[in-house]
């Protein structure tokens, strides 16, 4: 086993475990002696991961960690890149581009000579659009709500042309080719709605918490919006 792969290998046992797991019960598992052990931790901290712990004591891994490039295959980095790429091209979220395009030099700062030429040069580009989106600016504050699973107050304008003024709750988003999509549920419908990003006129986070948890509106949206197709496939039927 190579030295990633070991080391790819001790972070999934890390993973799997939500309380300290002493030191030679994980070198067990993981396949490696305890003096292994000790470094490859050693090494995995250096790199960013949260693990606490000592000998003696036992070791866990906390959230936030994520794999640096070099752990990723050839073709899991192209697509990154050019997921990347594309987020660069096609958003109109200035804060997303900007992210985008941190990915993008971080995968080049990080990998080594050769896996990163093979990456830059494969030949996968995403070609600028022909009619750019101008930027929106409440973008990045309706995605940190998404994330914060915060209250918004939106400005929108319906189909009538009507302005109204309504507070949401924003779970996900939509990227479409032709559009934008926020689905919320509306306190003013007591129910879910999907409203599109060119016609929202301005939103405000409350900085409030909505009442129900993010993955549970989902849940029960993705229900919603299962019964509502296998209704329109029967009607057709």
């Amino acid at each position: 086993m190579s030295r990633a792969a070991r080391l790819l290998h001790l972070l999934e046992h890390l993973r799997a475990q939500r309380r300290p797991l002493p030191g030679p019960q994980l070198a067990d598992r993981a396949g490696i002696s305890l003096r292994t052990l000790y470094r490859d931790i050693a090494t995995l901290r250096e790199q960013g991961a949260r693990i606490e712990g000592d000998p003696g004591v036992g070791y866990v891994l906390r959230p936030g960690f994520t794999l640096p490039p070099l752990m990723f295959s050839e073709e899991e980095l192209e697509a990154l890149v050019l997921g990347a790429r594309w987020v660069a091209s096609q958003s109109a979220d200035p804060a997303l581009v900007q992210a985008a395009q941190g990915v993008m030099n971080r995968i080049g700062a990080t990998l080594p000579e050769a896996l990163r030429m093979a990456v830059q040069t494969s030949g996968l580009f995403v070609p600028p659009r022909s009619d750019p989106r101008p930027a929106t600016p409440w973008l990045p504050a309706l995605r940190q709500a998404v994330r914060a699973e915060h209250a918004v107050w939106l400005d929108y304008l319906d189909e009538a042309g009507q302005t109204t003024r309504r507070r949401v709750w924003p779970f996900a988003m939509a990227f479409f080719e032709q559009a934008r999509l926020m689905a919320a549920w509306c306190e003013l419908r007591q129910d879910f709605r999907h409203f599109r990003a060119d016609r929202v006129l301005d939103l405000t986070d409350t900085g409030e918490r909505y009442p129900e948890r993010r993955h549970l509106l989902i849940r029960r949206w993705s229900v919603r919006m299962g019964h509502a197709h296998h209704a329109q496939t029967a009607d057709r039927s």
